[in-house]
């Protein structure tokens, strides 16, 4: 069922639960996998809002592109290194990184924040690369919570360092965690990210939970033929402790060698969680969310599912992304980029900077092409964009 809304944070939604007598809908997708299937879906309808956004919020009209959708969430990548070499993130050979001058300094990602913050952004989420190898990341984190306004600070990291520099991090304003982790078994671990460390992320974790987070959220992509048979695994973890297990499609980027077979729908990985906790009911999701989110009777935790290739979310999407070069990009699959940093340099105002980075939201498109197109376009490896 597709959504319309006006972008507010407030929404009145009927929640339908997932029914054991279900519809066939034949989609077409994957292969012909969903043509003519059965569609395990969980429906959400979702009331008219309010047309006062603008007005009531204060927001500036940087943030609106031409579909009527707010942009309050920016991602800053804030390093192209990584202490990991994941397959789905990295090109085999590797990847040629910005000279250090390329890239953004402190002073520049908090002048940009601070101007996104003003102009009505509530969410920040610092990305890389890995952002815990960035040396001065406490004092980032202290000065971006401080911007007024700014609701809310995230990191999204693989948790390799998170253990020993995640106390200073929430002191210094981080509210909200999200670690990266593919497999529970570590030889497979080493295999997909070219690299030892699995006991750390595992220690991360639990730090982050022990830290008082909650949820702790775990991304994880699944990729059919690796990771698929560890799903209700995976799941298992949110039995006794607040964790938000985040399956998400295998997306394309540049060198990451994308292939639809490896590709496991939304609809399968639900039709197999189901199957072994028939408990599993929808939550009620915020308009802008990425995930469709489920809790399972008696678990502490929760689960969701990042449908971006089968079932996209454009037409709710309210993030925009700052990439550590400086380059500012409005879709995550789209190849378009504008700098920043260069007129930044070159001593534009604050007026000027709103210009361009309203025009680039201004270009936004409706929605992103379609996994096999994105799969054809020149982008940057996700190394590059920033998770």
């Amino acid at each position: 069922m597709r959504l319309y809304f006006n972008f507010i944070p407030i929404v009145k939604c009927e929640i339908r639960s997932y029914s054991a007598s279900r519809d066939s809908i034949g989609q077409g997708l994957v292969g012909g996998y969903l043509n003519g299937s059965l569609q395990k879906m969980y429906a959400t309808s979702c009331a008219t809002l309010s047309d006062h956004t603008l007005k009531d919020n204060h927001v500036s009209d940087m943030l609106v592109d031409s579909f009527g959708r707010l942009h309050t969430y920016l991602r800053i990548s804030l390093t192209e290194r990584c202490n990991l070499r994941c397959q789905y993130c990295m090109p085999t050979e590797g990847v040629e990184l910005s000279p250090s001058p390329q890239l953004l300094s402190q002073n520049e990602i908090l002048r940009l924040a601070n101007l996104f913050v003003s102009s009505g952004v509530e969410k920040i989420r610092l990305t890389g690369g890995e952002p815990t190898i960035r040396k001065d990341i406490e004092d980032i984190c202290l000065q971006l919570s401080n911007l007024k306004g700014l609701k809310t600070l995230a990191m999204t990291t693989n948790g390799i360092t998170l253990s020993k520099k995640l106390p200073k991090l929430k002191e210094c304003g981080l509210t909200s965690v999200n670690i990266s982790l593919d497999t529970l078994v570590p030889a497979k671990f080493e295999f997909m990210t070219r690299r030892k460390g699995h006991e750390r992320v595992m220690e991360s974790i639990n730090t982050a939970i022990d830290l008082g987070y909650n949820p702790v959220k775990v991304n994880c992509v699944v990729m059919r033929g690796f990771n698929d048979d560890e799903i209700c695994d995976f799941i298992k973890l949110t039995r006794e402790k607040p964790i938000n297990i985040r399956f998400i499609e295998f997306m394309p980027f540049d060198g990451n060698v994308w292939n639809v077979k490896k590709l496991v729908p939304y609809s399968e990985m639900l039709d197999r969680v189901v199957k072994q906790f028939p408990s599993m009911k929808r939550l009620l999701d915020h308009p802008a969310d990425t995930a469709k989110n489920f809790r399972i009777e008696g678990h502490c935790g929760t689960v969701s599912f990042i449908t971006s290739m089968t079932e996209h979310f454009c037409a709710g999407c309210n993030r925009l992304r700052l990439l550590a070069d400086g380059n500012f990009k409005v879709c995550l699959f789209g190849p378009s980029e504008v700098s920043l940093r260069d007129p930044l340099r070159h001593g534009a105002d604050d007026d000027k900077l709103k210009e361009i980075i309203g025009a680039a939201v201004k270009r936004k498109k409706a929605s992103h092409a379609g996994m096999f197109d994105i799969a054809r376009t020149a982008n940057r490896p996700m190394i590059h964009i920033g998770g």
